[in-house]
C-alpha cells in the first residue's frame, strides 16, 4: 500500500518528515510526498527523495491508499478522495460533524488523531499531547517577546533586577511544558489545575501548585478535565483576581474538548494588571479563557496588558512540530501494521482502533464508546481484611535513659585519675564542642550547605593556626594531637574549598 502526504499550504506542518519515512518504509509502504509539502518546515524535496520516499504531484498523493495529513480536508481535498481510502489526520469530529458526514458520503475509512484515547498503550501516538507540548513552550516564547523585561532575577551594577512571576492556569501537557519553559528561564512559576492530583507534576517541573479549596473538583473520566461547579468556579476566581494583582504573566490552557473553553479570566482582572502583562490564551482556539480574547490575534488593551490569542502556536515550530506528528503517525501505523507487511489492518476490538476511527465503510462510526481513563491513581478493589490488634509495645526500661549518663560520668572520673588538670579542661571543651556542633550541623537545611561548606573552611583555617602554635608544647600528646588537627583541618579546608568551588561553577553560564 501506498501512503501519500500531501502540501497543506499555507499550512506549515507536515505528516512526514525524513526521518519518519525511512520508519514508514520498514513497515512495508510505498511513501509518496507531494512536491513542497514540507518547504514551510524546512524539509526539501531533495531529503525526502534521499530518505526513500517518490516527490509527486498532488494527483499521485491524493490518490493514494493511505492519506496521512495534520489538518482539515478543504472541499478541494474531498473532492480527490475515493472510496476505501484510509485517511488520517486532526479531523475533531466532536465539532466538526460536517466534514465526518461528507467523509462518510465519499465512502472514506478516517482515523482522527485528536480521538486518540488516554492510555498507557495509546501514548506514543497521542498527537495531542505533541501539540500541546510545543503550544506551552511556544506560550512562553511569545510571552517573553511582549514582556520586555528578564524572567531571571540578576544583580547587576546597576542594581537588582526581580525575576517575573509566570500564573498558569491548567496544568496539562501544554500547562507543564509552560512550567517547564518559565522555570528555564529564570521565572518564578505558580500554578493551578481543577485536578488536585497534578500538583506533585507541578512541583517536579520546578513550581509552586496552589490549590482551590472546593468540594468537587473537575476530574473527568476520559483523562481531560471537566466543566467544573458554581462553588468550585467562585473560588477559584478569588485565586485568578489575586494572582492577576500579583504576577506578570498569565497562561490559560484550559480546554474541555468539544465544548468552548470557559471564561475564566475576566475582564475586570485584566484590568488590575499592571501596565506590560502579558496574557497568552491557549485555549483561544475555542473562544479563550480571558474574556478580552481575540482569537487568532494579538494586541494590547486599553491598560496596557498584552493579550495573545494566537490559535497556531504549534504551527509557529513547524520543523518540531513535523517530526513529533510524524513519529506519531508512525506509531500508528506500526498499531496498524502488525505484519510489517505494508498492509493496513484496522480492527474494532482493537480499543483504539475504534476509539480512533470516524468513519468506516460509508458508515459515521463517532461517538466511540467511552473509556474510563483517569489520572488519578485506582483505588485498590476488594473487601477490607481486619487485620489482627498490635500489642502494646513494652514500657522503657527506666534506667535505661541514665545509662549513657552514668557512663559518661565514670569515664570523666577516670580521666581526672589520669589526664592533668589543664587538659582536662580542654577535653571537656572538645566534649562539648562535639555535641553542640552535630546538634547545629544536623539543624541546617540542605539549601545552606553550601555557605556552611565555606564557614567550615574559616573556621578550621582557625583550628589550623591554633594547632600550630601547640606545637612547641613540651608535652608529647599535646604536640601529637595539634599534628593531628592541622592534618584534619587542612583536609577539610583544600576539600571545602574545592566542592564550593565546583558547587559555584554549576550556577556560572559557560
Amino acid at each position: 500500500m501506498r501512503i501519500g502526504i500531501p502540501n497543506e499550504s499555507p499550512g506549515t506542518r507536515v505528516a512526514a518528515t525524513p526521518v519518519t519515512v525511512s520508519a514508514l518504509l520498514k513497515l512495508g509502504y510505498d511513501v509518496a510526498v507531494e512536491t513542497g509539502a514540507g518547504m514551510l518546515a524546512a524539509l526539501p524535496d531533495s531529503a525526502y527523495e534521499e530518505a526513500g520516499a517518490a516527490v509527486v504531484g498532488p494527483e499521485t498523493a491524493w490518490s493514494s491508499d493511505i492519506v496521512a495529513m495534520v489538518g482539515e480536508p478543504t472541499d478541494e481535498h474531498l473532492e480527490r478522495l475515493h472510496p476505501g481510502q484510509l485517511l488520517i489526520g486532526f479531523l475533531h469530529p466532536r465539532t466538526g460533524t460536517d466534514l465526518v458526514e461528507a467523509l462518510a458520503a465519499r465512502g472514506v475509512t478516517a482515523l482522527s488523531m485528536d480521538m486518540v484515547p488516554r492510555i498507557s498503550r495509546a501514548q506514543s501516538l497521542d498527537a495531542l499531547s505533541s501539540m500541546a507540548n510545543i503550544a506551552g513552550y511556544r506560550a512562553v516564547i511569545e510571552a517573553s517577546h511582549e514582556f520586555g523585561r528578564f524572567f531571571a532575577g540578576q544583580v547587576t551594577a546597576a542594581g537588582k533586577v526581580s525575576p517575573a512571576k509566570v500564573f498558569v492556569i491548567g496544568t496539562g501537557v501544554a500547562g507543564l511544558a509552560a512550567i517547564g519553559t518559565a522555570g528555564n528561564l529564570g521565572a518564578e512559576v505558580t500554578a493551578t489545575d481543577v485536578r488536585p492530583e497534578t500538583a506533585e507534576q507541578v512541583e517536579s517541573m520546578g513550581g509552586r501548585f496552589l490549590t482551590v479549596a472546593a468540594t468537587d473538583q473537575g476530574i473527568s473520566s476520559d483523562g481531560y478535565a471537566k466543566a467544573t461547579t458554581a462553588d468550585y468556579a467562585a473560588r477559584a476566581a478569588e485565586l485568578y483576581a489575586k494572582q492577576a494583582r500579583d504576577v506578570d504573566i498569565i497562561i490559560t490552557t484550559a480546554a474541555i474538548p468539544g465544548r468552548p473553553s470557559p471564561k475564566l479570566i475576566t475582564a475586570d482582572m485584566v484590568a488590575s494588571m499592571r501596565p506590560g502583562s502579558v496574557i497568552v490564551d491557549l485555549a483561544a482556539s475555542g473562544g479563550g479563557n480571558c474574556e478580552l480574547t481575540r482569537p487568532g490575534e494579538s494586541y494590547v488593551t486599553d491598560g496596557g496588558v498584552h493579550i495573545v490569542g494566537y490559535t497556531d502556536l504549534a504551527s509557529r515550530l513547524p520543523g518540531q512540530a513535523s517530526q513529533l506528528y510524524g513519529t506519531n503517525v508512525v506509531n500508528l501505523m506500526k498499531l496498524l501494521t502488525p505484519g510489517k507487511d505494508g498492509v493496513a489492518q484496522l480492527d474494532f476490538d482493537d480499543e483504539v482502533h475504534r476509539q480512533m476511527t470516524v468513519t468506516r465503510d460509508g458508515e459515521v462510526t463517532f461517538p466511540p464508546p467511552p473509556i474510563e481513563v483517569s489520572v488519578a491513581p485506582a483505588k485498590a478493589a476488594g473487601a477490607v481484611v481486619p487485620t489482627a490488634p498490635v500489642a502494646p509495645p513494652p514500657p522503657p526500661d527506666q534506667w535505661s535513659r541514665f545509662r549513657g549518663v552514668l557512663l559518661a560520668v565514670a569515664v570523666w572520673l577516670l580521666l581526672t585519675l589520669i589526664l592533668p588538670g589543664g587538659f582536662l579542661s580542654s577535653i571537656l571543651v572538645f566534649g562539648l564542642a562535639s555535641v553542640v556542633g552535630y546538634y547545629v550541623i544536623w539543624g541546617v537545611q540542605p539549601a545552606l550547605y553550601t555557605p556552611l561548606m565555606s564557614v567550615s573552611n574559616a573556621i578550621s583555617g582557625i583550628t589550623i593556626v591554633g594547632a600550630i602554635t601547640q606545637l612547641t608544647s613540651d608535652l608529647l600528646h599535646v604536640q601529637l594531637l595539634a599534628f593531628v588537627a592541622i592534618v584534619l583541618a587542612g583536609i577539610n579546608c583544600v576539600g571545602g574549598f574545592a566542592i564550593t568551588h565546583r558547587m559555584l561553577a554549576m550556577f556560572q553560564r559557560s
